[in-house]
């Protein structure tokens, strides 16, 4: 018996056994403070052991008898297993109206070798598929949604959404196809006296028969769409009923196959020479009858020739000339007819149909007489056969999309899938082998049945009777169609749910169990449509485009999530292969373009603009996608590519390191000088964007994400696409010198350093404001990096003006490698500045050949192809101002005293004011006085100086010489190039501003910063 110590008798057992566990998840003292925001292992291990998909997707929650039942009502947990949740699924969803209705047309066109290369190509490609899939099913928890969710995850929101859609439209066209199937059967197989649209002449026939689907095929719809509407449950109970249908359907024609090599059923054909005729149109298959010992003519007879006359001469001449024949329909398995109906026999639209091996005298027969013989409604090909067949490929996903009621999806989808996949390409191949080695070419070949009296082709074969595969394969069609119809509102719904394609929110509500009503809606809608087609052979081509894309992209998927080898592709399902998959999307590339290229152009289409649709207006998803990590990996790639060597002259252009000033409340404060920068880049190339926040990193973190968020919201109004980079440092200075050193990544850095002006460096508090931008001058060109400074950047445009006239001016002054040339080119690439001529301007000495100089930059503009006006500017050597002499005098008096007088920094200040107020009594005149506040105008401040008895001594020197430093300064002459360079400084200034004051933008060089720091108090 121990000592419990956390137990008390006093606590209820919940309580005790709450206090018990909190005692338990605190007893890690080292890790306290981190299980406040991380869960313990253990109570994370418990959560996930009792995580259930049974919530996820739109399940639909049925009626609820009372808020207290449904409170007490325990989740049940999913329980179906591989066979009832994946494999039956699979199959009734690939089995489906193609086998029925025209396989065995598929087999007497193409023949059973190209038929079985069809039915190959298309089950290897959904077979392909499917190993992707079950990859993709494997690595984690897969939601109700299938296709959709599966590859929006992995391959973001983009291809999800435009894959998502393309899957949509391809299971509503199946419902379509599906209803179309069902009513193709009910008019020419079960009723079809029910006919609304009748027509006497024959080849008006067919006109009349799409009326009377598109009528019939739109009851249908709006009936399959209100029973989707009152309730899934009914159809979902009905399932399994249609599931029957078609397996009873299958197992018929095998037993019938089976039964003929003793028995052959019979149904005979009738031949006119070698044509086949129209069964139903009279009784006996012969040219005259036997009545009472008289030989009178029969209904043929009088199909061909005039009523009621036994001469021949008013008869048609090819069936005068042509024997009748009666062969059998279905000769039966040991006949040998494999051998004619193993090589194609592709027909135009009319074509008659014919049997080879018959003696036939070809003559020219009466046109009214062709509804006589059963002719090809449509022209066909190999192409156009891999396109009609394909959709019954089609359903593999189903098991994926139950996989919130699969027991353990992980392994249910692949077994499930991989099986249903199999069993079903089995029964496709042993189908075209068995049609084409039981049944005449001819009846093969006659999509309608019309050489058999109006039977389904492949119920002349079935056993026990034609009808059970007419009524089974009718209710097959129904259940497919209305499953088609359940699902294609739900996968909407999903899509609209998740928020990437904004105009499609609406579809995301429903009733309040959850039924996707407005989905429902348009589904029914687009269905409309393909039903207004109404013919089935258009139709299938139509959706084998969308589920092809949708193959396309789940193999794209599973390859580069592989290719990648991100971390979390950890499928269970082992047996797959990037190769396969490539293998699969490459098959689904070509099925598309096999079966229509122009369809396929189309389906492309409108993928491409949803997914550009996505990439613009959708909202931003991160569901950690595979094309992220391609994107890195390409950008990988491609940096280390960069890294080979430097960027080649041509291919030179300003990579921007644009520095930012921010205010106390963390806005950008010159907002135009990203502008500048938009309009400099035009999208192309590199910009960073970069700030410094002055303070310490670890109490300055915050701040620098509030700075970062506020210039990344600054950049998207601005349009600048780049980076943005903020740098907490204790000093500006050394801020921006982190950022000019560490911005960019090996060889996408940065070339070009962008700054503004300093414009409030004279009235700041701090006397070294000055002090930021020259350093930033110096370590910009210590990194061989170029500079530019726009100057009154809050006058610049923005991006929304036009400016339909004004030049350009450039100041080439010094050679500097072209950059000077290349920015008013680039500029002029964006709408803003494209209407603005460029002018350059040259200084000539008085010793330079200003016309010989004009010439030569002409022609160097000409070879750098830009277009610009040219004139050279002669700068006469005028004698030197007195303004000049004086300034260039008081700033040498200033730097002479600076250097003389060894003091601290605060002392340098405070000399500094003296020096200005002693000098400002001596000026030759005030000339210049607006321009005199060259040095920082700062408060004379109370100085706190510790005395030693060194300094002490020091001190009392320098006031006994200050008298005689004060007159060597007078005295003091200035330096003649200084002189010099101050004057052509003048001089230069004035030629600008009277050449250039009506210009939009001005561009010169500046000079280089003095290599001897010791002057930069007198920049």
């Amino acid at each position: 018996h121990g000592n419990h110590k956390e137990d008390s008798p006093f606590l209820n057992s919940a309580d005790a056994a709450s206090k018990k566990n909190d005692f338990y998840d605190r007893n890690l003292a080292l890790f306290e403070e981190e299980l406040d925001i991380r869960p313990k292992v253990s109570s994370l291990l418990s959560r996930l052991v009792s995580y259930t998909s049974i919530t996820q997707g739109a399940k639909e929650h049925e009626e609820e008898e009372s808020a207290q039942t449904s409170r007490r009502k325990i989740p049940k947990s999913p329980n179906m297993g591989t066979l009832m949740g994946v494999y039956l699924p699979c199959l009734q969803n690939i089995f489906g109206v193609i086998l029925f209705l025209r396989l065995t047309w598929i087999v007497g066109m193409a023949g059973i070798m190209q038929s079985l290369l069809i039915v190959l190509m298309c089950c290897s490609c959904t077979m392909l598929t499917a190993i992707s899939m079950s990859a993709i099913a494997t690595n984690g928890v897969v939601p109700a949604g299938g296709a959709y969710f599966m590859i929006s995850r992995s391959l973001g929101p983009e291809f999800g959404g435009a894959v998502g859609l393309c899957f949509y439209l391809g299971t509503t066209f199946a419902s379509a196809m599906y209803i179309l199937g069902a009513i193709e059967i009910f008019l020419k197989y079960l009723v079809p006296q029910a006919a609304i649209f009748h027509t006497t002449d024959p080849p008006g026939s067919d006109s009349a028969m799409l009326n009377n689907m598109r009528v019939y095929g739109s009851i249908c719809l709006s009936l399959m769409a209100v029973v989707v509407f009152v309730g899934v449950k009914y159809v979902n109970k009905l399932a399994s009923l249609f599931l029957a249908c078609v397996i009873i359907s299958i197992v018929s024609i095998y037993a019938g196959a089976f039964k003929s090599m003793t028995h052959p059923p019979e149904f005979s054909i009738c031949m006119l020479g070698n044509r086949t005729l129209v069964r139903d149109r009279f009784d006996v298959c012969a040219k005259t009858v036997i009545k009472g010992n008289i030989t009178v003519p029969s209904q043929l007879w009088d199909r061909f020739c005039l009523p009621g006359n036994m001469s021949s001469a008013q008869c048609d001449d090819y069936f005068i000339q042509n024997n009748v024949t009666e062969i059998q329909g279905i000769p039966g398995l040991g006949s040998g007819i494999i051998r004619e109906n193993m090589w194609g026999n592709y027909q135009q639209k009319g074509e008659i149909l014919e049997k080879a091996g018959l003696q036939s005298v070809d003559a020219h027969g009466a046109m009214e007489n062709f509804g006589m013989y059963v002719s090809a409604d449509i022209a066909t090909s190999f192409t156009l056969l891999v396109g009609i067949f394909f959709p019954s490929a089609t359903g593999i996903m189903a098991g994926s999309n139950r996989s919130g009621d699969l027991r353990d999806a992980q392994k249910s989808i692949p077994v499930g899938t991989i099986l249903a996949i199999t069993t079903t390409s089995l029964v496709y191949l042993s189908s075209v082998v068995l049609f084409g080695s039981c049944i005449e070419g001819v009846v093969l070949r006659d999509k309608f049945g019309d050489a058999v009296r109006k039977n389904l082709v492949v119920g002349t074969l079935s056993w026990p009777s034609p009808w059970v595969i007419v009524i089974g394969s009718f209710f097959s069609t129904v259940g497919a169609g209305l499953q088609s119809l359940t699902g294609a509102p739900r996968l909407l719904q999903a899509i609209a749910k998740d928020n990437i394609i904004p105009f499609l929110r609406v579809f995301g509500h429903g009733k309040t169990n959850g039924e996707p009503t407005w989905a429902l809606l348009l589904t029914g809608l687009i269905a409309e449509l393909g039903i207004l087609i109404a013919s089935l052979d258009m139709v299938a081509p139509i959706l084998s485009m969308f589920f092809l894309m949708c193959y396309l992209f789940v193999n794209l998927a599973c390859a580069v999530q592989t290719l990648l080898r991100t971390p979390n592709w950890r499928p269970r399902f082992k047996y797959y292969h990037w190769a396969l998959s490539f293998l699969g999307m490459s098959m689904c590339l070509a099925l598309m373009f096999i079966s229509s290229w122009y369809y396929a152009i189309v389906a492309m289409g409108i993928a491409g603009m949803i997914y550009k649709y996505i990439e613009y207006q959708g909202a931003e998803k991160e569901w950690g996608d595979g094309i992220r990590g391609l994107s890195l990996s390409a950008a990988r790639y491609a940096l280390l590519r960069l890294e080979a060597g430097p960027p080649h002259t041509k291919n030179w252009r300003p990579q921007l390191l644009v520095l930012l000033k921010l205010d106390e409340d963390l806005h950008v404060k010159y907002p135009r000088l990203l502008t500048f920068a938009s309009q400099l880049k035009a999208g192309k190339g590199l910009t960073i964007v970069g700030s410094v926040i002055q303070g310490n990193f670890l109490d300055s973190y915050g701040e620098m994400q509030a700075a970062e968020q506020a210039i990344k919201n600054m950049m998207e109004i601005e349009r600048v696409k780049g980076f943005c980079q903020i740098v907490v440092a204790s000093k500006v200075r050394e801020g921006v010198v982190h950022l000019i050193q560490s911005c960019g990544l090996g060889g996408m850095k940065h070339n070009t350093v962008v700054m503004g002006w300093p414009y409030g460096w004279r009235q700041s508090e701090d006397p070294r404001a000055w002090k930021t931008f020259i350093n930033t001058v110096r370590c910009t060109t210590a990194a061989h990096l170029a500079l530019m400074v726009p100057k009154n950047v809050s006058f610049y445009p923005s991006n929304h003006e036009r400016f339909t006239d004004g030049n350009i001016d450039v100041w080439w002054i010094v050679h500097d490698g072209g950059m000077l040339m290349l920015l008013p080119f680039l500029l002029k690439q964006h709408k803003v500045w494209r209407k603005c001529k460029m002018r350059i301007f040259t200084v000539a000495q008085m010793d330079d050949n200003s016309i010989q100089m004009k010439k030569d930059l002409a022609t160097f503009l000409y070879q750098l192809r830009i277009e610009a006006e040219v004139e050279v500017v002669e700068m006469h050597n005028s004698d030197i101002s007195a303004y000049t002499y004086e300034r260039t005098l008081m700033m040498e008096q200033r730097s002479q005293m600076l250097r003389q007088m060894r003091l601290s920094s605060a002392e340098r200040q405070r000399e500094a004011q003296l020096v200005k107020d002693r000098h400002s009594l001596v000026r030759m005149g005030s000339l210049y006085s607006d321009e005199e506040e060259e040095v920082v105008e700062a408060p004379p401040e109370k100085v706190q100086m510790t005395w030693t008895r060194e300094k002490c001594e020091a001190e009392r020197r320098n006031r006994n010489n200050a008298p005689e430093n004060f007159r060597e300064l007078m005295s003091l002459k200035p330096d003649q190039s200084n002189v010099r360079r101050m004057h052509t400084a003048v001089k230069l200034n004035e030629v600008i501003v009277n050449r250039s004051h009506d210009a939009r933008l001005v561009l010169l060089n500046m000079p280089g910063p003095p290599r001897n720091t010791d002057g930069d108090e007198n920049c």
